[in-house]
């Protein structure tokens, strides 16, 4: 089939991570792709897309985004004109991001039939979910979650999707999971924890990741047991905070930041990492939960969005209460002070992310397509 992907951004982000995984699951399987992307993008991930053998048109050159509606909607209309006259697509994907539904509606106003949408987030981002459901119902040929929490929190009832399921023509809705990125391989089991257990986080240093609540949280963790440090991988608005956070507990010593890393290197810091912390205040997956877990980081958690779901509390991690620094040091104390509990836990994370192998989700990305 030939397959358009529609996406609004192209930056280096979980979300266009994904997409990149759902093109190439879709190219492997023999689909003509073509990516079509509305805003914002960096040359380095609209070549990722190209080296996947993905087309990739930019409905924006320069990546600029169009002040207000109205700017918005002609961008959209004019440019998924042009795209679709070209490509002549059989199935429409939509990763539905801002702005909404606006994409989706238009595609069907252009004669577009066949449209799969996914989310990325759950519900509570969006103030009303009645254009949601009318789309759902009346427009889209399917609707994947990431989550079957994400899924209830549309729809108020959630099915993994299965080879066997049967599709009508609108209103289908069900989760696939996200997977393991190509950069980052399942460990084998033998998993050491040496003198030092190391905490770390990687991640965008911001609000919505709770990256406020790690120094503290640390802090105290360090108290009760000096033989910890702590790996902070990534860079943002939070980061001179959590450098003066740092300096005022008077943690220099055992507090390195590493800066933002390539994808292709995270897979080593991952395996310097004993305990990850992911304290996040909104999150629709948890991408970084599976790269940890895959490389044998015991991860602890807020209880929020995809989290308790991506990490099985008290298998293979800890969750958390959120905002609650407190909380997060209390989870992250238990496993330092219970190497064999600590030991087991990253055992266990190694077997557990195999399901969320590309091979897998490859299969029923491409079972779903051969029923449309």
């Amino acid at each position: 089939m030939n397959v358009l992907v529609c996406i609004p951004c192209l930056m280096t982000g979980g979300t266009e991570i994904q997409t990149l995984n759902l093109v190439e699951a879709l190219i492997t399987a023999g689909h003509e792709v073509t990516t079509v992307c509305y805003f914002e993008h960096s040359t380095n991930m609209v070549e990722r897309y190209k080296q996947t053998g993905s087309n990739v048109c930019l409905l924006s050159p320069e990546g600029k985004r169009p002040v207000g509606i109205t700017n918005t909607v002609l961008l959209l209309y004019k440019g998924l004109h042009r795209v679709l006259r070209e490509v002549k697509p059989d199935v429409v994907h939509v990763q539905y991001m801002a702005p909404g539904a606006i994409p989706i509606i238009i595609l069907r106003l252009l004669g577009i039939k066949r449209i799969v949408a996914t989310a990325h987030t759950a519900a509570d981002i969006y103030p009303s979910l009645r254009l949601l459901h009318f789309v759902s119902r009346h427009i889209l040929t399917a609707f994947q979650c990431i989550t079957e929490r994400a899924e209830k929190s549309f729809f108020g009832n959630s099915q993994m999707y299965k080879a066997e399921m049967k599709l009508t023509r609108h209103g289908n809705h069900f989760t696939i999971y996200n997977n393991l990125p190509p950069y980052i391989s399942i460990a084998n089991k033998e998993q050491r924890i040496g003198k030092v257990v190391t905490i770390g986080v990687v991640s965008r240093l911001e609000p919505i990741k709770g990256m406020d609540l790690v120094v503290p949280a640390f802090s105290k963790i360090h108290a009760m047991n000096p033989n910890t440090h702590l790996l902070v991988v990534g860079d943002g608005s939070l980061r001179p905070l959590m450098e003066q956070q740092k300096n005022n507990a008077e943690l220099n010593e055992v507090v390195k930041f590493a800066g933002v890393q390539p994808q292709e290197a995270l897979q080593t810091y991952y395996d310097s990492i004993d305990v990850l912390l992911m304290p996040s205040r909104s999150e629709g997956f948890g991408l970084t939960a599976i790269e940890g877990m895959a490389r044998g980081c015991v991860v602890v958690a807020a209880n929020t969005g995809g989290l308790p779901e991506v990490v099985s509390d008290g298998k293979v991690g800890l969750l958390h209460e959120p905002e609650s620094s407190d909380s997060l040091a209390e989870k992250a104390i238990r496993l330092v002070d219970d190497r064999e509990l600590l030991m087991t836990m990253k055992q266990n994370a190694i077997d557990y992310v195999a399901r969320f192998s590309f091979a897998h989700y490859s299969e029923l990305i491409n079972n779903l397509y051969s029923k449309l």
